[in-house]
């Protein structure tokens, strides 16, 4: 009996201590603590969604969904091959209309009116706090690094997951950028890394940031949820409507399928471009991560011109084949005529001018 607390003492402090590293942030305390408090979003000591959200669907439990993850027997396969990607100067100045460059999963940089504006970037190879685990990208899908980066007038980071906030990532771009537009209670971690609070604006949902006299940031609602450690929802996760001389560009982050699309679409569309997430789905956890099917939906939901869909093509976070996002997503918008941008990683979007359509992840057979 003595030897078996004793192992579990021991395995407790081995946990404590991995989890004092700096790269699992800082909950948020103090006066960030009591705004938090005070949003409408927040209750019973953690923030919730606007629909009841169970964490597993389809009759899953943490054992069932953690099973069927490591040991299902899942056609769960990473590309055979080295991904297509175009690797292109980015401090050039780009075109006088809203240019897009996606860095695979949900990083992407916005390039308009003559500001640089980088989305949930994640350069260190892994969806980890550590650099020695993990996920890793697919062979092509990482020939971007923090180094490529220009100078960043804006940086959003829609929540704190690992595959939208880097630490890594954060540490090399932290001195280059000018503002932080983040969800409620995000800075916390930000700050714990050094970045100065003055460059931090923290929204809560239908709260709107002013970059200047034509251009706005507003978090908007999305159903999904937060965490870096053990206790999830201390901080808020958002979409972001981004409104700029004329144009409107909805900014997805992570979010199962609900009515909140309906009604940002009533409220602030039509959108020029959604970008919206595409993958790493799955029936046991259907509330948080939208089916492709309901990617589609949504984008339609929100008015929207034009759809790229993100969430995939660097990393593998569930269960289904590496592309069948993609090809699920394009048949249902066939089905809505929705018009939908496939671009390679690195590619040039330049909105009503270049959007790419070529299949490219299709990889042609000698």
């Amino acid at each position: 009996m003595v030897t078996i607390f004793l192992a579990i003492g021991i395995m407790a402090l081995i946990i404590y201590l991995f989890m004092q590293q700096a790269s699992f942030g800082k909950a948020p305390s103090g006066a960030r603590l009591e705004r938090i408090k005070k949003s409408a979003q927040y209750h019973d000591g953690a923030f919730q969604n606007q629909s009841p959200t169970p964490t597993f669907t389809g009759g899953g439990t943490f054992y069932t969904v953690f099973k069927d993850f490591l040991f299902g027997k899942h056609e769960r396969k990473s590309p055979d091959y080295t991904l297509p990607s175009i690797k292109r100067d980015l401090h050039v100045q780009p075109s006088s209309k809203p240019e897009i460059t996606w860095f695979g999963h949900s990083s992407y940089l916005l390039q308009v009116n003559g500001m640089n504006i980088l989305v949930d970037p994640v350069f260190s190879g892994r969806t980890s706090p550590v650099s020695y685990a993990g996920t890793k990208a697919f062979n092509g899908a990482d020939i971007y690094h923090a180094e490529d980066m220009p100078k960043i007038d804006v940086l959003v980071i829609t929540h704190d997951h690992y595959d939208h906030l880097d630490y890594e990532t954060i540490l090399k771009l932290k001195d280059k950028i000018g503002t932080i537009v983040t969800s409620l209670g995000v800075g916390a971690h930000l700050e714990y890394w050094g970045v100065p609070a003055s460059k931090i604006r923290e929204l809560d949902w239908w709260e709107t940031a002013s970059i200047n006299s034509t251009t706005t940031f507003t978090a908007a609602p999305a159903r999904h949820f937060s965490g870096r450690g053990l206790v999830r929802n201390q901080t808020l996760w958002s979409s972001f409507i981004f409104k700029t001389n004329g144009y409107s560009i909805y900014m997805g982050g992570d979010s199962g399928y609900d009515q909140h699309f309906a009604k940002i679409g009533k409220e602030y569309g039509p959108f020029d471009l959604a970008i919206l997430e595409d993958g790493q789905y799955n029936a046991y956890w259907a509330n948080i991560h939208m089916m492709p099917e309901e990617t589609a939906k949504a984008a339609q939901d929100l008015q929207a011109k034009v759809l790229l869909p993100v969430h995939w093509g660097k990393f593998a976070l569930a269960t289904h084949t590496w592309d069948e996002s993609i090809d699920r997503v394009l048949k249902e918008a066939k089905v809505l005529n929705l018009e939908v941008i496939t671009p390679l990683i690195g590619e040039k979007v330049i909105l009503d001018s270049i959007l790419p359509a070529k299949h490219w992840w299709i990889k042609e057979r000698p």
